[in-house]
Order: C-alpha cells, then structure tokens, then sequence
C-alpha cells in the first residue's frame, strides 16, 4: 500500500513538472514571436489602424517606439541604415528627441551625420530626422537619407564657383586690355598689341562658353535616340584635322593607324567632340618636335566585343597625385600651361560622359617621363550595350602605350609646313 502512495505522488510530481515546462514552453514560444526581427517588426495591437500600411510605402527610414524605448515596428532601410539594433534605437540623439516628444508632444527635426555601417570610409552619412507622437504612448521616427542631395549639392556649389572664376579671368583681361587701348590710341604698335591680346582673351572665353554647352549638352542629352554606326577612321581623321594647325606650331607629327573597318555606335558629333579633345590635349601637353599616336583596335568583352582608340603622347606624364582627378571639371595638372594654350579643364569631363553616355568608358594610363594614353572603350557598332564595362589592366594599358608609339611609319600623318 505504501508503494502505491509513493507511485502516486511521484507520478504527480512528474505531472506537475511537465505541466510548468509546457507553461514556461509556452510563454517562451509567445515571447520569441514578439521579438523584432530585421524584415518586419510585428505590428502590435496598440498600433493605430493602417499605420502599418503607410510606414510600408514611404520612402523613408521608419521607427515606431512605445512608451518604454522599444521599437514597436522598424522599416527594413531603418536597418540599413544601422538605426535599429537589437530592437533598440541606436542612436542617441534621436532617442533623445523621441523621450523629449513623448514628454511633452511636440514635433522635433534635427539633421545628423551618422557613420556609415560596415565600411571603413570616413565619410559620415547625412540624414535628416523627424520625430512626431503617434497615439498616446507610441512615437514615430522619420529619417531621410540627404547623402546624395549634399553631394549633388557640393558639386553644383563648386561648379558655380568654378564657373564664376573662369569666366572672370577673361573677362577682367579683356576690360584691362580695352582700358590700355584707349590709353595708348596715339602708340599705334601697343595698339595692335593690345587688340592681339584681346582676340587672344576673346577666343579663351568663347571656348569656355562653348564647351561650357557641350557639357550640359552631353549630360542632358540621350545620345542613343539618334545613334548610328560611325566609322572610326573618320572620327581619327577629323580629330587629326581639328588639331593640325597646334601641331604644325611645335612641329609635332601624328600618326594613325589601326582604325580600318572599325565602326562604333552612338552620336557621330559626340564621339568627334570627345576624341578631339583627347588629341588636342595630347598636342597640346607635348614638347615641340614629338609625336602624337592614335590607334584603334577591337577587344572581346563579355555582352560584346569593344572598339579601344588610343591617343598617346611623348610628354612629362602624368603625376600619381594628379592621375584620379584629371577628369574632374575644371581640373588642370598644369594650370600654367593651361593658361598658354588656353585650356579650360572641361575637356577630359566631356570625354568622360560622353563614354559614359555611350556605354562605354575612358582610361588613362601614364609613367612620368614616358607620356600618357588616354583610351576610349566603346561598343562596337552591333555589338551589346547593356553591359558595365571592365577597364584594360595596368599592364595592357603599357602595351598599348608602346605599340602606339611605335607605329609604322608608313602610316604616319605628318603635320603641314609650319606657317610664315
């Protein structure tokens, strides 16, 4: 009888056992459902009606926190954006603002930089944040990334300031000039070399103007809605003719070579601009009596194969520090020279949309005391275009510096007589 007494109640013992894991089982199942997950929080039943929905289609970073901090419901680019963490706003000051809003409703804004997650860059991230009360213990958090709008911003603050300067060169010369004219009107010689200064300041600003367009032009413009397919040779042949006259000035001789029967597609006027500019700059940058190479060859790349024109000179090079920059607007290595030959430091950036625009790219190799290359990568005319181009490594690109170089030459354009 006494081992059935003690059956029994380790029986129910067991079953009292059992019962409170199954409980304990329970709550923990219950708790683990609540927890905030990185997709989507779970909307609680405190949430007011179609909350839900709208937090889903905004553009913005959204955080919903209840009256104890937690985050109640947080949008996937909260988390992008490293706002959230562990179901707990990570950011101080915004979690200052949601305490100080809850206190007293009142709406808050505030812009922050923010680091960014995961990336060893030092520079911050930009957001603005919002903070508004949301039913009586609930505050909704707002936060817009302004990242790319300082960018875009930065960029058109500097391009004004770069305008303004440039354009204030010239012009300042040209009043200066005038005055001098109008001093020296009994001197006939200074008048006459006064007036060559002028039309010398005149022309500078009208380049400027003028490829001032052409930048806006490229940039706005689709090129391909009056693609064709043009010929190589006569890109080369009209950007040889562009430049003939500097090159006869220093008595640099251009070569061409490899561009028969080669065909890119998209806007003839386009292309002609941008490897002209890449052939004038290489005359212009190069000592006298030098040579200028341009040459043309077919690539396979992957989505189809591509058509590389090279244009390489004999100058000083180009300085590592100067190398990433070169194609930034207004940018020059040598301002000095700049200012001799009348550069502006637009032409490389039209050159670089321009490819761009054309799917395509512009490389640049270069060794001190060896010269430069600057090479346009363009689909060939059939060929894919919707493809992210890869550039030619370091060593292709040496190669094809040496083998521009070293035209045949018979295939040698030799620059006219120099004139009286």
């Amino acid at each position: 009888m006494d081992v059935n007494a003690a059956v029994a109640a380790v029986a129910a013992i067991a079953g009292a056992c059992t019962g409170v894991i199954a409980m304990l089982a329970f709550r923990w199942s219950e708790r683990d459902q609540a927890r905030p997950t990185r997709s989507s929080l779970h909307t609680e039943a405190g949430l007011p009606p179609g909350v839900d929905t709208v937090l889903s289609v905004l553009r913005s970073s959204a955080v919903v926190l209840d009256e104890s901090d937690s985050v109640v419901k947080a949008s996937s680019a909260a988390y992008a954006l490293g706002l959230v963490r562990g179901g707990k706003l990570a950011v101080d000051p915004m979690l200052h603002m949601a305490r100080d809003t809850r206190r007293d409703g009142e709406i808050r804004q505030v812009e922050l930089d923010l680091p960014r997650r995961g990336t060893g860059r030092g520079e911050a991230l930009a957001v603005s944040a919002r903070v508004a009360p949301l039913g009586s213990r609930l505050v909704l958090l707002l936060v817009e990334d302004l990242t790319e709008a300082r960018r875009i911003e930065a960029v058109r603050r500097d391009f004004v300031a770069n305008v303004s300067h440039e354009l204030k060169t010239p012009t300042g010369a040209l009043s200066l000039l005038s005055e001098a004219v109008m001093d020296a009107s009994d001197d006939p010689e200074a008048v006459t070399r006064f007036a060559g200064r002028m039309q010398i300041e005149a022309t500078r600003l009208t380049n400027l103007v003028q490829e001032l367009i052409d930048l806006s032009r490229v940039q706005n413009d689709d090129p391909l809605e009056d693609a064709e397919p043009v010929r190589v040779e006569e890109l080369v042949a009209e950007a040889i003719d562009r430049s003939r006259h500097a090159a006869s000035t220093k008595q640099i001789t251009m070569a061409a070579g490899g561009a028969a029967d080669l065909r890119v597609w998209g806007n003839r006027g386009q292309l002609a601009a941008a490897l002209g500019n890449l052939v004038e700059n290489a005359v212009n940058y190069s000592p006298a009596r030098t040579r200028v190479g341009i040459a043309a060859r077919r690539v396979a790349a992957p989505g189809g194969d591509l058509i590389e024109i090279a244009v390489t000179d004999q100058g000083i090079g180009i300085s590592e520090k100067d190398r990433e920059r070169v194609f930034e607007r207004f940018y020059r290595v040598d301002p000095a020279r700049s200012r001799a030959t009348g550069g502006t430091g637009l032409g490389l950036a039209i050159v670089k949309h321009v490819a761009a625009s054309h799917g395509g790219e512009v490389t640049m190799w270069s060794s001190e005391g060896q010269g430069s290359t600057f090479t346009l990568r363009l689909p060939e005319a059939g060929a894919g275009r919707d493809r992210t181009p890869t550039g030619p490594d370091e060593d292709a690109q040496r190669r094809f510096h040496h083998d521009v170089n070293d035209l045949d030459q018979s295939t040698e354009i030799p620059a006219p007589e120099v004139l009286p």
